[in-house]
């Protein structure tokens, strides 16, 4: 059976037996991979915690008829302990491994892995507050897999505008014509900061104040829970974390 070798970031793992363990990886030229990585909970397995959720390992394969076997992992980025070192980097990488894991299929997706190994990346060098990575991450991630939302222009019918009721359900502003009775609208501080998440402009980001992020943290986790085909289980930890912090 052939043998093939990948990049890939952990996504997430499984018990299998009294030693093994299923990972779920997204790779950068095969898609998603879940595969059998044997021996690996003994405690003198060589490459146990290389394969732990949010680590990022170049991986040798050996092909099965259901599940691929692991054969080798070299460590390429070491971002599990210094993001499960910290509470909010952990719940925010969580969504976002899920995130990824419903968005990515077999078919090989490299944009949506390195999005998702830079965003755990700054996560784990604490380069920007973690709710607005992981708002950045979603936005992001939403847009590749097309569903790109709208802030500059009416997301119904292309009306170019300083627009401020906000449709989830059509993808962003919509203008006053478009808008349906009773839509919400936010302020134009929160629509620019949607418009820096979206578009990674960090020194803009860092000019948001407290309120203005929890609004546009709002919209982005409403904009991925419909556009998903079922809710975020992460998101609703980090949701109550901030009601009950």
């Amino acid at each position: 059976m052939p043998v093939y070798r990948d990049e890939v970031v952990v996504l997430r793992t499984h018990k299998l037996g009294e030693a093994d363990r299923i990972v779920t990886m997204l790779s950068r030229s095969h898609g998603k991979i879940r595969a059998v990585a044997k021996g690996v909970r003994r405690t003198g397995s060589k490459f146990g915690s290389r394969l732990e959720p949010f680590m990022v390992a170049d991986v040798q394969f050996y092909e099965g008829r259901t599940l691929d076997t692991i054969t080798q992992a070299e460590t390429l980025g070491s971002y599990g302990a210094e993001i499960s070192a910290d509470y909010a980097c952990y719940t925010a990488a969580n969504a976002m491994v899920e995130t990824a894991d419903r968005l990515t299929e077999s078919e090989g997706s490299l944009q949506q892995y390195l999005l998702l190994v830079g965003a755990l990346r700054s996560l784990s060098r604490h380069e920007h507050a973690p709710r607005l990575t992981l708002d950045s991450y979603l936005l992001r991630a939403l847009s590749l897999a097309g569903w790109a939302p709208s802030f500059g222009s009416c997301s119904r019918c292309g009306q170019e505008g300083d627009f401020s009721h906000v449709v989830v359900q059509l993808g962003g502003v919509v203008c006053d014509d478009c808008a349906p009775p009773g839509s919400p609208r936010l302020d134009d501080g929160t629509l620019g900061l949607l418009g820096s998440l979206l578009s990674g402009d960090w020194d803009d980001v860092a000019l948001a104040d407290e309120a203005t992020a929890a609004r546009a943290s709002g919209f982005t986790a409403a904009y991925v829970q419909w556009h998903l085909d079922r809710g975020l289980r992460s998101l609703a930890h980090l949701e109550q974390d901030r009601i009950t912090g």
